[in-house]
């Protein structure tokens, strides 16, 4: 009996640690999104916003909820892209976001994810405030990235 009372709080405790994952949310494993459907697929970054400061300064804005009070993505992304709530997608992991093209990332704020709790936002935010949604989330992880159209994915700025 007296073995198994003082192993007890060291199994509580190691348990916790291996649960809790150090403070991090787990994401589960790194695999493509589905494909952007047809009205979304040909959808990309408006000409000239990859390098606009005043846009990024503008995402930024809407991502903290300052912009329109009914948005804020820190709430489950966490100001600086580390997720605070269980589930969130953790936008500073470059491994991840370099898989999600800018038309799927678009397509998710403006629709949601089925299944999970991020709700679509396009009732209300316009096409532009969602491109500077995905214009500012992707400076989390993919800073100085740009999608490539021709290519099909992120390049460096100045390597276009």
């Amino acid at each position: 009996m007296r073995f198994r009372v003082c192993h007890v709080p060291i199994v509580l405790i190691l348990g916790l640690l291996v649960g809790c994952g150090g403070g991090e949310q787990g994401e589960g494993p790194i695999v493509p999104p589905p494909p952007s459907p047809a009205e979304y697929a040909e959808k990309h970054m408006p000409s000239g916003w990859w390098g606009d400061a005043q846009k990024l300064e503008e995402g930024r804005k809407l991502f903290v909820g300052e912009a329109n009070p009914d948005v804020n993505c820190a709430s489950c992304h966490g100001k600086d892209g580390k997720p605070v709530k269980a589930g969130a997608t953790d936008f500073r992991n470059p491994e991840r976001m370099k898989l999600y093209s800018d038309s799927v990332w678009f397509w998710r704020i403006s629709e949601g994810v089925p299944n999970t709790k991020m709700k679509g936002w396009k009732s209300k935010l316009s096409e532009d405030d969602r491109w500077k949604l995905v214009l500012f989330e992707r400076s989390f992880g993919l800073s100085g990235k740009v999608w490539s159209v021709e290519k099909s994915q992120w390049i460096d700025a100045g390597a276009k």
